[in-house]
């Protein structure tokens, strides 16, 4: 590697290194957008694999269900619910404004 290669190297990680993170919302935001894909999750996983657990003991059919749906809500669900509150927010925030302040989280 030469040593200009190694500077611009350097310089991308110090740059990358300095930016701010994301704000993340507010603990009640969250709140809402964690319950929001759990209930749909679970009625979603009920509605479609309810008739082949129904005669489960209820442990083995929690088991099951909170298998399908925990994974489902932290890697697909949350994220993509955060994006679009992200693009919302985005949308919303006009033209030649100051732009929309991030939440805090207390």
């Amino acid at each position: 590697m030469t040593s200009a290669t190694a500077r611009t190297t350097t310089a991308a990680r110090t740059t990358t290194a300095c930016a701010p993170p994301a704000a993340q919302p507010s603990v009640h935001v969250r709140a809402l957008l964690t319950w929001i894909a759990v209930f749909g999750a679970l009625t979603a996983v009920q509605l479609l694999i309810g008739p082949y657990v129904e005669g489960l003991p209820m442990l083995l059919r929690t088991l099951v269900i909170t298998g399908i749906v925990v994974p489902a809500v932290v890697y697909a669900l949350m994220p993509n619910l955060l994006r679009l509150r992200g693009a919302v927010r985005r949308r919303i925030a006009l033209p030649g404004t100051e732009p929309v302040e991030q939440d805090r989280t207390p």
